[in-house]
């Protein structure tokens, strides 16, 4: 093998790459799940309460109506987004957590 190979897969060893790269495909998998349970349970949930039938991201207040132009605050679509963020992160969180993820980190900083 050249010396580039060598100094690359070093690197990767070294830097923990392949970690990285395995808990990013992870992360993305957990993020379209949160997503699907977003989409499927928790928005109709929330559509049934505020009552309406297009669900939770269409959700909007028109703020300033001037001629024929309109403020809208989207707000359904901004709660939509923090309700799969605040999703993803407390799976992420708990999935470290069980799995003990963390250890290896804490005994490296002592």
């Amino acid at each position: 093998m050249s010396k580039q190979i060598k100094d690359f897969l070093q690197f990767v060893k070294d830097k923990g790459v392949v970690g990285l790269a395995v808990g990013l495909a992870i992360g993305v998998q957990v993020g379209n799940t949160v997503s699907a349970i977003v989409e499927g349970l928790i928005n109709p949930i929330v559509a049934f309460i505020v009552g309406d039938t297009k669900g939770l991201e269409s959700a909007s207040w028109t703020v300033l109506s001037v001629g024929d132009r309109q403020l809208v605050i989207g707000w359904g679509l901004i709660f939509s987004a923090v309700i799969t963020l605040l999703g993803v992160a407390a799976v992420v969180f708990y999935a470290v957590k069980f799995l003990k993820l963390d250890t290896d980190t804490q005994k490296a900083k002592k």
